[in-house]
């Protein structure tokens, strides 16, 4: 049975997303603020989340900055605001989707479906010639050897192991892992770059083989 956290400081939005989705077989758990689906998410698992944009205490979008520092699991924006501003903004935050209030049932469900599908076939392991990126285990390691990485350093990788020959700016980069309010500087990257490339180097995997300088643009992952 899959897990849903409905995110609304609504009561009765939560009842109102249960009574759709429990008779279709999903577990659903209340949470009437963004800090308190932030620590249920930090001590329990959840598949997918449902996050209403428009609270007092703390907004839908910085909820899901906060939940992009330390998971993973996917995230559907529920608003009332259907401006592309707003739904770029939750994109580009990490969110999988968004749905607009007033929606309609069978809507919701579908989205719900084809949000679980999609996470289900991400990857999870990647191996490149030795090099072992486990997304489950947070780990790197090169032919069985542990390489200790930042949670930054470890992301970073990871998303251009994901996107192969795809060249990444350095504020693609930062929008995709800090947000896209962040505050982080460009050359905090290159900073994250080298101490990767240094890491892997010394581990004996091929780096400059792979993780290359785009010159104007940023980095790239490919041969």
């Amino acid at each position: 049975m899959y897990t849903i956290l409905l995110v609304d400081d609504e009561r009765k939005m939560l009842d109102l997303l249960d009574l759709y989705l429990s008779p279709q077989g999903y577990h659903c758990v209340k949470c009437e603020s963004g800090l308190s689906a932030i620590r249920y998410l930090e001590n329990n698992k959840a598949e997918l989340v449902l996050l209403d944009i428009m609270m007092a205490e703390m907004d839908g979008w910085e909820t899901c900055r906060k939940i992009r520092e330390f998971s993973n699991v996917p995230i559907i924006m529920v608003t009332a605001r259907d401006q592309t501003f707003d739904i770029v903004k939750g994109l580009k935050l990490g969110a999988d989707d968004y749905i607009t209030k007033p929606f309609d049932e069978a809507e919701l469900l579908a989205r719900i479906e084809a949000v679980l599908r999609r996470s289900a076939g991400k990857r999870s392991i990647i191996d490149v010639q030795g090099l072992v990126w486990d997304q489950e285990e947070h780990k790197v390691h090169f032919q069985n050897e542990d390489i200790l990485l930042t949670p930054k350093e470890f992301d970073i990788l990871g998303l251009l192991l994901k996107h192969p020959n795809r060249a990444f700016s350095r504020e693609e980069i930062i929008v995709s892992l800090w947000g896209y309010d962040a505050e982080t500087e460009e050359r905090t990257i290159d900073s994250h770059i080298k101490n990767i490339r240094e890491k892997l180097r010394q581990a004996g995997f091929p780096i400059d083989q792979f993780l290359h300088t785009v010159w104007g643009v940023g980095y790239k992952w490919g041969k």
